[in-house]
């Protein structure tokens, strides 16, 4: 369980963390949640708890990948539990925005989806000794995923203050990355998904 492996399972455990703080009955307790005006936008504590705790696990997810490949520390169970963390993370997230009806459920299925699919399409990989590296469209997907995630829960702002909708073009433009990047890996493993043996 070196350092990278212990970020790794930090960033597991801070998940079930950001669920409690999202979904407490806050109200049922007595608890007034303190609300910061922008403008004619409201912003609250708890988005912001959440945002600071989603920026920390996303640097962590960062910094475990750079010290194991770094200091030569890459393990089997990092190389396990590293993409189930990200996907965690950020799946939980969406998951939690749609529930609250913050966002539209239809690209988060979509992105939920192609996750799926996508381990399916790695599990055929493997069982035919092929590595399917992380392409282009996959770390563009992570990316634009984040942003999406840190903009919603900023409600937009800055950007709302001039009716810049760049929230919910985010969002669209993850689960549109997410499905380019899906059909991509199905297209690198095409031979091997219809093989006949």
């Amino acid at each position: 369980m070196n350092l990278p492996n212990r970020l790794t399972v930090m960033r597991i455990i801070m998940i079930p963390v950001i669920i409690l703080i999202a979904i407490f009955p806050y109200s049922q307790f007595g608890i007034e949640i303190p609300m910061l005006q922008f403008g004619f936008v409201t912003l609250s504590a708890v988005n912001i708890v959440m945002l600071v705790l989603f920026c920390i696990a996303s640097f962590t997810d960062f910094l475990d990948g750079y010290l194991a490949r770094k200091n030569n520390l890459v393990t089997t169970f990092g190389k396990f539990a590293d993409p189930i963390a990200d996907k965690l993370l950020v799946t939980t997230m969406f998951v939690l925005f749609a529930a609250q009806g913050t966002i539209p459920v239809v690209p988060v299925l979509i992105m939920v989806a192609r996750d799926t699919i996508v381990d399916g399409i790695r599990m055929i990989a493997s069982s035919n000794g092929v590595v399917m590296a992380a392409g282009y469209l996959g770390k563009l997907k992570t990316v634009v995923q984040m942003l999406s995630i840190i903009t919603i829960l900023l409600n937009n702002l800055p950007f709302e203050l001039y009716r810049l909708p760049v929230s919910d073009f985010l969002l669209w433009f993850a689960a549109f990355t997410s499905l380019a990047s899906g059909i991509s890996y199905f297209n690198q493993m095409r031979e091997y998904i219809f093989e006949s043996k």
